[in-house]
């Protein structure tokens, strides 16, 4: 098997678990940002707040989850084309809005359902374009 085809195998997978990193680290994260900031978490000073931010667990996981993401998806840049990577991860705005729905019990409006549907086909769209490999780095001038 080619190079090329060894990254064009394995650029989907890393797209796909990039972006399901994303969209578990931003679940997270914004549970954890709800719970510090709420009235009943006390204490409206900077100082607290921030002091509860080091310590939550949650926070932390989100956060590991969102570098796991930029990892990934700086590893696709590396082999694949920027016009090609890039509207693939948009899908993870389509996961944002249904983890928002159903594991944040937000309020989705059915403009954001359409939204997300027009999102899903251009990805769609994007993934039968083929994976484009570069081969040479090109300065960027």
């Amino acid at each position: 098997m080619k190079e090329s085809e060894d990254t064009q195998m394995k650029t989907p997978v890393v797209l796909i678990v990039a972006i399901i990193s994303q969209a578990i680290g931003n679940v997270f994260i914004t549970k954890a940002m709800k719970l510090i900031t709420s009235p009943v978490a006390g204490g409206d000073d900077l100082v607290s707040t921030v002091a509860r931010a080091v310590t939550n667990p949650t926070l932390w996981l989100g956060t590991a989850l969102l570098i796991i993401f930029f990892v990934l998806y700086s590893a696709a840049l590396s082999w694949a084309d920027l016009s090609f990577v890039l509207p693939a991860t948009a899908f993870g705005y389509v996961l944002n809005v249904a983890a928002g729905h159903y594991f944040l019990s937000e309020s989705v409006t059915p403009a954001r359902w359409a939204g997300s549907l027009i999102i899903t086909l251009g990805v769609f769209l994007v993934s039968r374009s083929g994976v484009r490999t570069i081969d040479t780095p090109q300065e960027i001038s």
